[in-house]
């Protein structure tokens, strides 16, 4: 099925079931749809981003006439844009006008309830911020031509191919070779693909698959960088889910932030991700023995997506414990894949050992807008 911008709202109410609780909330999610607020739901994921619980007035208007570009980076570009342009804030008269500006743009936060009266986000912000990061990201996945399709592996980096059959009922949707049967299609002067056009990936069937989505969420990852991730993650839920598998989170600093173990419950999961604060230190080890008893003791595949930017920092022997942690995942029946954002040298050594012992895949991701189809590739080569 393919989910376009206008008919986002009916994939929002199929996945939670009642959004229309509040005619308030139906409004905001209006909203959001036409851009009219789209800034504000990245304003309050910026504040999350940061590590930020409440907004000040008096700051923001500090940092915006004294370091503008820091401030676009702390509240978002979009919405520093509609307070001041870069080139008049050095002026009083413009300057009073800034001010103002703040003011009336968090007095309609808090008209709709999504900053209370001390400048804090509400728990409607919250959610707000929650459907504006899945609506960026859906936008994304259509640009990118991965909602509506299974973004297959021979698109992937991987670059594995597998044998292809004829599509029989009772094989997998998310196994049809979309190439290959248009190919089938246009040899038979097909108009149109027909059923017995189409073509199949031929692969071992695995089953149910439970996949854990960890998340490092130390002070390093602040920003734009832990958006990205919030982003990839809720790609990865929504198509995992969509395929009928079960999806977890695992928020990881020096320790274990929160967990949602694997489900299908779609919008908890979103929630959840928005929700997610960079602050600490990084402790994989301990991340990946939570990791184990998350997972189901069944035959599913289990398999455990580990995102960081640096490796072990906490811990006597922090690289030992991690490895260790890892031949216990393994035999426990579960595979780890790393993704390792601009990791140092040392880094990939540790990232790819972790991945070899844990018979997954090692990505390095220089580029952010990547790391959602890099993370769904993964998802796929199970």
């Amino acid at each position: 099925m393919v989910i376009y911008r206008s008919s986002i709202k009916g994939s929002i109410e199929e996945k939670e079931g009642k959004l229309k609780k509040q005619n308030k909330e139906d409004k905001l999610l209006s909203s959001i749809l036409e851009g009219k607020k789209s800034e504000e739901g990245k304003l309050l994921r910026n504040a999350l981003n940061n590590n930020l619980f409440s907004f000040n007035p008096d700051m923001m208007f500090q940092q915006i006439v004294k370091n503008y570009s820091l401030a676009k980076e702390i509240y978002g570009e979009s919405f520093i844009r509609q307070i001041a342009n870069e080139n008049d804030v050095g002026f009083p008269e413009v300057q009073r006008k800034i001010k103002q500006k703040i003011l009336n743009k968090f007095e309609e936060m808090q008209d709709n309830q999504i900053i209370n009266k001390d400048l804090e986000i509400t728990e409607e912000g919250l959610k707000f911020a929650a459907l504006s990061l899945y609506i960026e990201e859906i936008d994304n996945l259509v640009s990118k031509g991965l909602i509506g399709e299974k973004f297959n592996k021979e698109k992937s980096h991987y670059g594995s191919k597998e044998d292809v059959k004829e599509f029989k009922k009772g094989d997998r949707y998310r196994d049809i070779a979309l190439r290959k049967s248009i190919k089938v299609a246009i040899k038979r002067s097909h108009k149109n693909i027909e059923k017995r056009d189409l073509r199949s990936f031929e692969k071992e069937s695995k089953g149910k698959i439970n996949i854990v989505y960890g998340l490092d969420a130390s002070g390093s990852m602040k920003g734009n960088k832990i958006d990205m991730c919030k982003k990839a993650g809720v790609a990865l839920a929504f198509k995992a889910i969509e395929e009928k598998d079960e999806v977890g989170l695992l928020v990881f600093g020096s320790k274990v932030e929160d967990i949602v173990h694997p489900t299908h419950d779609f919008m908890m999961l979103l929630n959840k991700i928005a929700r997610i604060r960079a602050k600490q230190e990084t402790n994989i080890a301990s991340t990946i023995m939570k990791a184990i008893e998350m997972f189901p003791n069944d035959d599913s595949t289990k398999h455990l997506i580990l995102i960081t930017d640096a490796m072990p920092t906490k811990g006597k022997y922090p690289e030992k414990e991690t490895l260790n942690a890892v031949e216990n995942a393994c035999s426990c029946g579960i595979t780890i894949s790393m993704i390792g954002i601009n990791l140092d040298k040392k880094g990939k050594i540790l990232a790819e050992k972790i991945s070899q012992v844990g018979n997954g895949k090692l990505q390095i991701v220089k580029n952010l807008e990547d790391l959602d189809m890099v993370v769904l590739e993964d998802y796929y080569s199970l």
